[in-house]
Parts: C-alpha cells; sequence; structure tokens
C-alpha cells in the first residue's frame, strides 16, 4: 500500500470510527485526533508553548535554544488553550450571513462571534462555516507541517433521532502528531432540513491575503478561492492549503495561521428532488451512474431528474448546470424528457450551461429528465487523477436544489510526450547505427573489390 493510500485510510477510519460510534461529547470535548494512544492530543496554554511544552525557544532554553534536542520539537495542530479563537480543539464553527455581491459572507472574520457547537437553522437562510488551522509549533519557517489539507463532511441525512445535521471539518497534514484533527458544529431544527453546499464559496484568509488586499493585487474574493473538491465525500483528504501558497506548507505561529470559510443554505423539507448523473455516451453500457471515468477527448452524457414531490403544481421549474472546467458542452446537445415528450425533444436555447432553462409546469408526482452531452477537454488538468465535479440545479419558486456527479479523468499526456520523444530518440539512433553499419559494410566491400 503506497504513501497515499495508508494516509487516505488512516483519514477515512479516524473520522468514520468517530462518526460511526456515535461519539457525541459534550460541549468541552466536541473534537478529536487520531493520537496513538487515543486519548487526544493535550492542551497547552501560550506561555507553556513558550517555555518549550512542544519545542526549544528562546524562554525554555536560552540564545543557543536551536542546538536543543528538544528542536524545531513536535508539529501539532490546534492545541492551544488560550489561543486567538479561545480553545483551538473548538475550530470549527458557524453564524447566519447574508452573501455580498462578490460572493464573501458578509462579517465572516475572524473576530465574528461564531457558534462554536450549536446552531439554531431557519428555512431559506445562508450559514458561513469557518474552519481555523493553526500549527502550534512556536518555531516557524523550521517546524512547517507539509502536505497540509482540509475538508468538510456534510451528511445528506437529516438526523431524525438527535434533530440536527452535524458537520465536520477536518485537517490533516503528513508529518504532525497526531496527523489528523477534526471537531464539528450541530445545525439543529426540529422540521426535517437539509444543508445545500454553495457551490463556488470556499475560500482561505490569512496575514497573506490581507497584505495582498493592502497592496491593491489581485485578490479573488478577498481570499484563495479553494476547489468544492473541500466538501466531497470521495475526497477524504480535502484539498491542500498554505499559508504563503496553496502548496500545503504551513510554518508555526500565529503569523501563519488561516480561516477556511464554505457557505451553506438550509433548505426545509424542499417539495421536489433533483439528481445528476452520467454514462460515456459513446458506450454500449447505458447504466447511469454517479461516478465514471472517461479520457481526454471523450464525450459524457448528463442527465438531470426532477420530480415534483409535493400535492400541488409546481410551474416554471428551472434547470440549470455548473460544468466545472476540462468540460465542454456540446452545442444542440439539450434534450428533454417528460409526460409531453415521451421520446425526447431538442432544446433550442443552448443555455443550460450558462443561464440555466425552464422547462414548463408539473402537477402532483410529475418528473422530467434534462439531457445534455460535453467533451473531455485539457484546458488546465493537473498531470495524474482529475476529479471533475459537475453540479446540477432545480429550482422552483425561490427554492433552488442541487446535486452533483463526478467524471474522474487520468491525465498521462506528458508520459505520454515523453515516450514519443524517447521513442523517436531511440528511432534515430538505430537508423543512424543502421546507416553506420551500412557504410561500414559498403567500405569493406569497395576495399575487398580493389584487392
Amino acid at each position: 500500500m503506497g504513501k497515499f493510500d495508508k494516509r487516505m485510510l488512516a483519514i477515512a477510519i479516524a473520522v468514520g470510527l468517530f462518526i460511526s460510534l456515535g461519539l457525541h461529547p459534550q460541549t468541552a470535548f466536541a473534537w478529536g485526533d487520531n493520537s496513538e494512544d487515543g486519548k487526544g492530543r493535550p492542551s497547552y496554554t501560550v506561555e507553556e508553548i513558550n517555555d518549550g511544552a512542544i519545542g526549544a525557544t528562546p524562554q525554555s532554553d536560552g540564545e543557543d535554544y536551536k542546538n536543543s534536542p528538544n528542536y524545531p520539537g513536535q508539529i501539532i495542530f490546534n492545541t492551544i488553550s488560550d489561543g486567538v479563537i479561545g480553545d483551538e480543539k473548538n475550530f470549527v464553527g458557524t453564524r447566519e450571513c447574508t452573501v455580498l455581491s462578490d460572493g464573501r459572507a458578509d462579517g465572516a472574520t475572524k473576530d465574528t462571534k461564531w457558534n462554536g457547537n450549536d446552531i439554531d437553522v431557519e428555512d431559506g437562510k445562508t450559514y458561513v462555516i469557518r474552519l481555523y488551522v493553526h500549527n502550534s509549533s512556536p518555531n516557524g519557517e523550521d517546524a512547517v507541517a507539509e502536505d497540509t489539507r482540509v475538508s468538510f463532511s456534510i451528511p445528506n441525512e437529516y438526523d431524525m433521532e438527535n434533530k440536527r445535521i452535524q458537520v465536520n471539518g477536518i485537517i490533516y497534514s503528513s508529518n504532525a502528531s497526531p496527523s489528523t484533527y477534526w471537531d464539528y458544529v450541530n445545525f439543529n431544527s426540529d422540521t426535517p432540513f437539509r444543508l445545500e453546499y454553495i457551490y463556488g464559496s470556499a475560500l482561505l484568509n490569512n496575514n497573506k491575503t490581507q497584505d495582498e488586499a493592502a497592496a491593491g493585487g489581485y485578490l479573488d474574493n478577498a481570499g484563495w478561492k479553494l476547489s468544492d473538491d473541500i466538501v466531497k465525500a470521495a475526497s477524504v483528504d480535502g484539498v491542500l492549503i498554505g499559508s504563503d501558497s496553496l502548496d500545503g506548507r504551513v510554518p508555526g505561529g500565529f503569523q501563519f495561521a488561516s480561516y477556511i470559510t464554505i457557505m451553506v443554505k438550509a433548505v426545509f423539507s424542499p417539495e421536489f428532488t433533483v439528481a445528476a448523473q452520467a454514462r460515456m455516451a459513446d458506450n454500449d453500457d447505458k447504466t447511469w451512474l454517479d461516478s465514471v471515468d472517461a479520457k481526454i477527448g471523450d464525450k459524457v452524457e448528463f442527465r438531470i431528474g426532477y420530480e415534483n414531490t409535493s400535492s400541488k403544481s409546481q410551474n416554471g421549474v428551472a434547470i440549470k448546470d455548473i460544468l466545472p472546467s476540462n468540460l465542454r458542452y456540446v452545442t444542440g446537445s439539450s434534450v428533454i424528457k417528460n409526460s409531453n415528450h415521451p421520446k425526447g425533444a431538442k432544446i433550442v436555447q443552448d443555455s443550460i450551461v450558462t443561464n440555466g432553462i425552464r422547462i414548463g409546469d408539473y402537477g402532483k408526482a410529475a418528473n422530467a429528465y434534462t439531457y445534455f452531452t460535453a467533451e473531455v477537454v485539457d484546458e488546465d488538468l493537473d498531470q495524474g487523477l482529475n476529479i471533475l465535479t459537475n453540479w446540477a440545479q432545480a429550482g422552483v419558486g425561490d427554492v433552488t436544489i442541487q446535486d452533483s456527479v463526478e467524471i474522474r479523468v487520468q491525465n498521462d499526456g506528458k508520459y505520454h510526450m515523453v515516450l514519443t520523444v524517447y521513442g523517436v530518440l531511440i528511432t534515430i539512433c538505430l537508423l543512424m547505427i543502421a546507416m553506420t553499419i551500412w557504410k561500414i559494410i559498403k567500405r569493406n566491400n569497395l576495399e575487398r573489390a580493389r584487392r
């Protein structure tokens, strides 16, 4: 098993055990990590950190502290009890917010009052969830946490027994001890509801982003935009963060801490459903799937299903799809199937992936399927495996709900190019060798003829 597989397994087991065993501690203990003894990391005050609790400092070992056997010391996250946010073990919080015109959450700053354990939700309200990341080592660039990643786990189902949805925030670092940390916040309501992640809302803010904003430089939404993979159940190890760039490197100290935020919307018992699925367009297997494997140049067919689950008619139903980069809509490919068009009808407008389309009015238990095709292209694919998340949305009145489907693309283009170059070079070398041998043979034959 490789390093990546072991890391994925360790995180999945740690978080899975924490959730599946029903560990719902009291407020003071709403956190966890994968400590070797299973008892959780200790808490330290700032003064204890300065006194060398996890790494030698000038205060603990004098001017020659860097020669101490305890230098740079342990790399550990969110272990300070009197930190900037209070007890750092309670590092996930939430609050109600309004969405600004630039997409940010109003008031989502480090000084905002956050609900660290529970919040009562209301239908249609938007909430920002914050995750605080602090490498507690006092030794800065000499104690860098590597491969640092964060993720959020947002359950699809309402917990009927506890009348809530519990959202977990997870931090991982390959060289930290412990390596995995989690904390949660409960969204509570007596009425069943779901939390809809707001596509494109994941941001990172830290001292570097604030400096960039103050300097008037380009900064997306006053923070670094993070991939929506941050909330995907399949991406247990989350997305890379960092203090100076999104390279996974986080030095020790408060000056390198980061605040990661996402936004969610509470939707109470929506009276309709939406389901997104996909399949390969040119494959004999016509099964609709939640995840498909594709190659660059392949065409993928998408299906967005809508159903009216209420007892009333729903008018002006809207469907929209948000294609990620590296998936290109095939012009003229949109089709709708419903009771009026059981065999399917072409949709004239090619706007399903831009402004969305209206698909008509639907009575009780009526449904519709919207189809379109997209081609896998290489706009900015990473080398290796790329997971492209396609989001489908259905809207009735002021309520919009969404579902996603994954397209997994293995990009080995560089390897193929290298192999091609090597192949050409080898071919040239073989030709040169053959020509040299031919010349030698020809010269020898001429010499024999002269004799």
